[in-house]
C-alpha cells in the first residue's frame, strides 16, 4: 500500500480545489479589471462594486482585487478586452460566447479550435441574435454533445459565459 497513504489523498484533493479556485480568481480578476475601464471607483462605477462584491463572496484576496483595478492604469500591461462570438453548435443550437482577453488572437484560435473538435463553427457576428428568441429542443445525442462542449469551453479560462437557444427544461 505505498503511496496510497492519507497525505498523498489530501494533497490530490488539495491541488484540485486550489486549481479550481485560481481559475475562479482568474476570471473574477479580469471581470475587475475590464469594470475598471468605466472608472476605478467602486462607489462612483456601480458594476465594479458588483464584481467585487462577488469576488469578496468568494474569498478573493484583497491584494488581488487591488491589482486587477491597477491594471487598468498600468500601460505597460496588455489591456484587455470583451469579445463576443456567435458559433453553430451540434443540431443547429445557436450559442454566444463571451470572453474576456488580452490576446484576441489566441483566444479565437483556441475557441474556434473547441468549436471544431464538438462538431461546431464560428459564424458572422449579429447571424444567429434572431434565434436567441426562438427556444429550439434537440435529441438526447445532440444534447450530450453540447453539454460536452458547454464543459469545454468552461474549462477554457478566458471564457466568462456561454448562452444559447437550447431548451432548458428537457
Amino acid at each position: 500500500m505505498s503511496g496510497h497513504n492519507k497525505w498523498q489523498q489530501i494533497r490530490h484533493k488539495k491541488s484540485l480545489t486550489d486549481k479550481k479556485k485560481g481559475q475562479i480568481f482568474s476570471k473574477l480578476a479580469r471581470l475587475i479589471t475590464l469594470a475598471a475601464k468605466k472608472g476605478t471607483d467602486p462607489k462612483a462605477n456601480p458594476t465594479l462594486a458588483q464584481i467585487i462584491d462577488q469576488a469578496r463572496a468568494a474569498n478573493m484576496p484583497g491584494d488581488n482585487i487591488e491589482r486587477a483595478i491597477k491594471r487598468v492604469s498600468d500601460k505597460d500591461q496588455a489591456q484587455l478586452e470583451e469579445l463576443v462570438i456567435e458559433a453553430l453548435g451540434p443540431g443547429g443550437v445557436a450559442l454566444k460566447i463571451r470572453a474576456i482577453t488580452d490576446n484576441r488572437n489566441r483566444t479565437m484560435a483556441e475557441i474556434k479550435k473547441m468549436l471544431g473538435d464538438h462538431e461546431s463553427k464560428l459564424v458572422q457576428p449579429g447571424s444567429l441574435s434572431w434565434m436567441f428568441n426562438q427556444k429550439v429542443s434537440v435529441d438526447p445525442s445532440t444534447q450530450e454533445k453540447v453539454s460536452k462542449l458547454f464543459e469545454a469551453l468552461d474549462d477554457q479560462d478566458e471564457v466568462e459565459d456561454v448562452s444559447s437557444n437550447l431548451n432548458e427544461e428537457q
